[in-house]
């Protein structure tokens, strides 16, 4: 079993639960055995010029610095082997949902990952219907990518 996957990483870090979640999942996969995350593509890591918006929030509307990031992450979305998607079900992103409806329109092998206090609640339909599998934080670092399966979440749609 080894690293033999790449992923593209969405998630949300624009609050304190966000980035929570954020810091969890990526904890995770670190110390995942099938993820190659030294080759993965982490969205906060690949911002036009090294710009970090939460320090320089003048270029989210500079339209060269939202273009080119947002052309990279479409780019990471196609180079890298699967999508993750660190979801909230009380927090809908809808940057997310145009990553994930991306990552499947690629044939991307697509995993919500969802905070265990929060796994069971009824999330997005059409993030639902993208995914090929759910799973709480706590099971991340245990999932073997290099077997995907299907499987149904365990919760309700809205």
């Amino acid at each position: 079993m080894g690293k033999t996957k790449t992923v593209y990483f969405g998630a949300g870090w624009f609050n304190e639960k966000q980035n929570k979640a954020y810091q969890e999942a990526m904890s995770a996969l670190a110390q995942n055995p099938t993820i190659d995350l030294e080759n993965s593509y982490v969205p906060l890591d690949h911002q036009y010029k090294g710009i970090n918006v939460a320090e320089h929030p003048e270029y989210l509307h500079d339209r060269e610095w939202a273009n080119a990031t947002y052309r990279g992450d479409l780019t990471g979305i196609k180079a890298n082997d699967v999508m993750i998607g660190v979801y909230l079900p009380d927090e809908e992103d809808v940057g997310l949902g145009m990553e994930l409806g991306y990552a499947m329109s690629q044939g991307k092998y697509i995993v919500l990952v969802i905070p265990d206090e929060d796994f069971g609640k009824s999330i997005n339909l059409m993030s639902w219907g993208v995914c090929d599998n759910a799973i709480k934080i706590s099971e991340l670092k245990d999932f073997d990518f290099n077997k995907p399966t299907f499987n149904f979440y365990d919760g309700g749609v809205y």
